[in-house]
């Protein structure tokens, strides 16, 4: 039972979904071993978006830059974002993934729904899943003449939380996040509680929202 009164909702929440690795070291696991228990976090948070009525979530899979990390932990976190995309498309979700897919890095599995937004169910909630993204790699596709951004798709974010207690963006979405609130949460992002969404949407709606007006 949600015992908060919400007087205004965004419409689009970003998600960083950081602390993994620390989280897994803080229990005696080994870094890569922190991926895994990211995914049924993901899940709830969507769910409760779902039950709020919210109509927009994008979560940060990983960037060009993570995949700079150790072959061991690269292939714990591809295998993470295919399973979190399997499971969402089992669920009310309008799927959009949105990366790098020339690179060998990108999961193949993934590919189906890189073309189009997928619906699942109703597609209540738009799930935009950036998976090998990098934001040179987004704003380049401008520069070398094409029409539109690879996440033009998705839209202008209204607050963005992040987990793990670091206070910087990490290149997520720049266009898309221009006028967005951020908040973030000092525990890593496997410790996820539903009060922590909870949180952000109160002190969200005590922002003065102007957009430069």
């Amino acid at each position: 039972m949600v015992s908060y009164f919400f007087k205004r909702l965004p419409k689009h929440i970003g998600i960083i979904p950081d602390g993994n690795r620390r989280w897994a070291e803080a229990q005696g696991m080994t870094k890569e071993k922190g991926y895994f228990f990211g995914i049924d976090p993901g899940i709830r948070l969507y769910e409760l978006c779902l039950a709020l009525g919210i109509p927009e979530l994008t979560f940060y899979g990983f960037t060009v830059d993570n995949t700079k990390r150790p072959n061991y932990q690269r292939d714990a976190f591809r295998k993470a974002c295919v399973e979190a995309v399997k499971r969402l498309s089992q669920r009310d979700s309008a799927l959009l993934v949105v990366g790098n897919t020339s690179s060998p890095q990108f999961p193949p599995e993934l590919l189906p729904y890189t073309q189009k937004r997928t619906v699942f169910g109703k597609g209540s909630v738009k799930v935009n899943f950036l998976v090998n993204y990098g934001w040179k790699w987004d704003l380049e596709h401008l520069a070398q003449g094409f029409s539109a951004l690879p996440s033009a798709d998705i839209s202008r974010v209204d607050l963005i939380i992040r987990w793990g207690g670091r206070r910087r963006l990490s290149g997520f979405l720049p266009i898309q996040s221009i006028y967005a609130d951020f908040y973030v949460i000092d525990d890593y992002w496997p410790d996820f509680k539903d009060e922590h969404l909870y949180q952000a949407l109160s002190w969200y709606q005590e922002q003065d929202i102007t957009l430069g007006g």
